[in-house]
């Protein structure tokens, strides 16, 4: 069966499904929000506190990716001042699984993959096309 045979049989409306999951769960910041609020809802300081690197705008955007996305649900406590906290909604522990899974597969293959790149990196072309010795 040619390679044009085997994507011809695959559902485009699947196809679609899966590459709107992987928009959301593929960024940057995503699954680490997700994996840390998986265990207990969080305030917002205190995930950002927890995510190297991440900006206050982008953890922003990112927890109300999620919320749309009916992954995490913002809670607004009347307090003064208010105290605002996110969690994982049933849908969103659905996740963690796979995100667990992914955690352990990376885990266990970082060091393989990083001697990849080293063997790789040793013997790309260099810019002027010799091979890199």
């Amino acid at each position: 069966m040619s390679p044009s045979t085997k994507r011809a049989r695959h559902d485009p409306a699947a196809c679609v499904a899966v590459r709107e999951v992987l928009d959301r769960v593929g960024d940057k910041w995503s699954v680490l929000v997700v994996a840390l609020i998986g265990d207990r809802a969080m305030r917002f300081n205190e995930l950002r506190r927890s995510i190297e690197g991440i900006s206050q705008r982008m953890l922003t955007l990112t927890l109300r990716n999620l919320e749309r996305d009916g992954l995490v649900t913002r809670t607004v406590f009347p307090e003064i001042p208010p105290r605002v906290e996110y969690e994982l909604t049933r849908l969103g522990r659905t996740l963690l699984e796979p995100i667990k899974g992914l955690e352990a597969w990376a885990t266990e293959h970082r060091q393989a993959i990083q001697d990849a790149r080293a063997r790789f990196d040793r013997n790309a072309p260099r810019p002027g096309g010799a091979p890199r010795r």
